[in-house]
């Protein structure tokens, strides 16, 4: 009685598991990855660079709710006005350089 109980569980807990994990994202550095290639971004791919950049997008579309803002954010690796616009509006002046740096090695032509 008690071996069929341990069966019944492992068999219950292993239907519960399995989904769960099927279902949680994966590679998402891959991901990421591809999103580089998928702007067009001709640079150097580096991980926390393309991060940070995509998060002031995600944070400009988070701050006013406008679809189009997020995509033409991300346009030319970063590298159209609205991106800067988001950076304005973000308040991130004292970053710019910086920022404005990792632009141009991501992006390079």
């Amino acid at each position: 009685m008690c071996s069929r109980n341990i069966k019944i569980s492992v068999v219950m807990m292993f239907l519960i598991f399995v989904p769960l994990f099927t279902a949680l994202p994966r590679n998402h550095n891959m991901a990421k990855r591809s999103n580089f290639f998928d702007l067009e971004c001709k640079g150097i791919y580096n991980k926390t660079m393309f991060y940070r950049l995509d998060k002031i997008c995600d944070d400009c579309y988070n701050l006013f709710r406008e679809t189009s803002i997020h995509r033409l954010c991300k346009q030319e690796c970063f590298g159209s006005p609205f991106f800067n616009a988001c950076m304005e509006a973000l308040q991130l002046h004292q970053e710019m350089d910086k920022y404005s740096e990792w632009r141009d090695t991501l992006g390079r032509k």
